[in-house]
């Protein structure tokens, strides 16, 4: 599994450096494709695998004020799909779950306030912030037998969020 985010610099477009955006890619971009280049010559030496990258429900959602998190995000996503294809034959599943707001930290640093926070909470369909514990049974339920036949997917654990 790979979880690598950092939120990056939160404002508008005009406020984005150079350094802002290779900060955010390096992390939540490069730090995926390095995983998963290494984790895949292991697994193709042992003929089988599954690779979970965390992505968000902003991997395939667009957000006001964070640009550069968005767009490192669907990266992400599109790099999952695009892995699972040239792994389709190998026995090495690739797949992403996206969490929809969840009550962390980093959406805590991103919201920057609690009404802005409930705010956020308030869009998700099921009424309420999803909890990391519900974000890891959604990567339990990908990695596991059960989901055997998926490769490419990406799965949202967002309360509903990403039907609106």
């Amino acid at each position: 599994m790979n979880n690598a985010a950092t939120e990056g610099a939160v404002g508008p477009i005009t406020d984005q450096t150079a350094e802002s955006f290779a900060a955010t890619f390096e992390t939540n971009v490069l730090g995926v494709v390095l995983s998963m280049k290494h984790e895949v010559r292991a697994m193709q030496a042992q003929g089988s695998g599954n690779i979970i990258n965390i992505s968000s429900t902003y991997g395939h959602e667009g957000a006001a004020f964070a640009s550069i998190y968005v767009g490192a995000k669907h990266a992400v996503e599109g790099i999952t799909k695009s892995v699972a294809l040239e792994l389709a034959k190998s026995g090495i599943r690739v797949n992403a779950v996206a969490p929809g707001p969840t009550d962390t930290g980093m959406l805590t640093r991103f919201t920057g306030t609690a009404e802005n926070k409930a705010a956020l909470a308030s869009q998700v369909p099921l009424g309420r912030l999803g909890l990391s514990k519900e974000v890891a049974d959604g990567i339990v339920l990908i990695a596991s037998d059960e989901a055997r036949f998926i490769t490419g997917h990406v799965l949202n654990v967002d309360g509903g969020h990403s039907a609106n």
